[in-house]
């Protein structure tokens, strides 16, 4: 993973700059500070040890604040805090995992014609889970996600994907899995349960 990282770094900063351009929030030839708004959701899934489960529909919700890192390419450095939800369901069970979202991304701006401009991007993100995750069962009725025996409240992943802005309407699609072991139970034979978040997301925003 390491290595992948260092080369896509490499392949960005080696590319020639563009010619001047704007779209909205993002200014693809000179330095900018940009701010966002996003809505959207998350076709959610946990991998693992946990239970056969499907994936959930979870919402994503936020703000974001990106600057241009180069003077020579557009390349920008996004942050911001998302309230998102993850988790996974199957039958009579439902397990919701909300968290307090902090991603920090690399975006590169590619121009595509006089009103779009695409911006690929990657980086880590890390998360906190927040109240309101109910692990639900027939047997059990409704548990806090985040109690005994259930899943850790930190979380740590990897987001990718590739975002669309035309003027200032935003649109990215994407996926971000898990590095971090959330499951806090064991096995039967005695070892640490393995379960890790992963989700498909897609978001529609505004640049300013």
């Amino acid at each position: 993973m390491k290595k992948i990282l260092l080369s896509i770094l490499a392949v960005l900063f080696a590319a020639p700059s563009f010619a001047q351009y704007s779209s909205g929030g993002f200014s693809l030839s000179e330095s900018s500070l940009y701010y966002g708004v996003r809505l959207g959701m998350n076709v959610a899934n946990i991998t693992g040890d946990a239970p056969d489960l499907n994936s959930k529909i979870g919402l994503n919700l936020g703000g974001t604040v990106g600057l241009r890192v180069s003077d020579t390419t557009p390349i920008f450095l996004e942050s911001g805090l998302y309230f998102t939800g993850c988790g996974a369901s199957k039958d009579k069970t439902s397990i919701t995992l909300n968290y307090l979202e902090l991603p920090i991304l690399i975006k590169y701006g590619v121009q595509v014609s006089d009103d779009i401009a695409l911006l690929p991007f990657i980086g880590p993100t890390f998360r906190y889970g927040l109240f309101g995750g109910k692990w639900k069962t027939s047997g059990e009725g409704k548990t806090d996600s985040f109690g005994d025996n259930k899943f850790k409240r930190g979380d740590v992943g990897i987001k990718l994907g590739c975002g669309a802005e035309y003027n200032k309407l935003y649109l990215e699609l994407g996926y971000q899995f898990g590095i971090t072991n959330i499951a806090d139970w064991e096995l039967v034979n005695h070892d640490d349960a393995s379960a890790h978040n992963g989700a498909l997301f897609i978001n529609l925003g505004v640049n300013f």
